[in-house]
């Protein structure tokens, strides 16, 4: 009797591609139930301890600046989304309004950063620098916001509220 027939049956009775099919389902219900990997992730790991996020917006186009800053400034929290996950409500500790630099060339030169003398409510624009308060996990790469994403100088961060849906950058990250 042959041991592979013309038909590619082994013995005549089993089909080598049936053979590799039921052997790769094996290796992967092994490969998920024996070996399934660290029990631990980034997000688990570390103690939790209360974190300052400094994030900066530049350019933010808004009717009224005074009013946005005011809101911000009068509402107790706020939603951060990093990386397009949603952090929930976060603490706001403080709201400052930038006042915009312009460089100036100097008589013998050098240059200064001034005030912008523009009017503030014909540019239609506003920087802004947000401080928000909330407990995350230290882990040994950075800290990780509860229920969230890692947040490092450099992270893009969204801030949502009732009437505003803006971006900006994280400039520092206080333990």
């Amino acid at each position: 009797m042959k041991i592979l027939d013309s038909q590619g049956r082994l013995f005549g009775k089993l089909s080598l591609l049936d053979l590799g099919a039921a052997l790769i389902i094996l290796a992967v219900v092994v490969g998920i139930f024996i070996f399934p990997g660290t029990s631990r992730s980034v997000a688990q790991s570390g103690e939790i301890k209360q974190v300052e996020v400094e994030v900066i917006v530049r350019g933010l186009s808004v009717l009224d600046p005074e009013a946005l800053v005011g809101e911000l400034a009068g509402a107790q929290k706020t939603e951060l989304i990093v990386r397009k996950a949603s952090c929930g409500e976060v603490k706001i500790k403080s709201v400052k309004q930038l006042v915009r630099q312009v460089i100036v060339p100097q008589p013998d030169g050098s240059v200064k950063a001034l005030p912008d003398p523009r009017q503030p409510d014909k540019s239609f624009s506003v920087d802004l620098r947000l401080t928000f308060a909330d407990k995350a996990r230290i882990a040994k790469d950075g800290a990780v916001l509860v229920d969230c994403e890692k947040v490092k100088i450099g992270t893009p961060i969204e801030v949502e509220g009732l009437t505003y849906n803006f971006k900006g950058s994280v400039m520092g990250v206080r333990y």
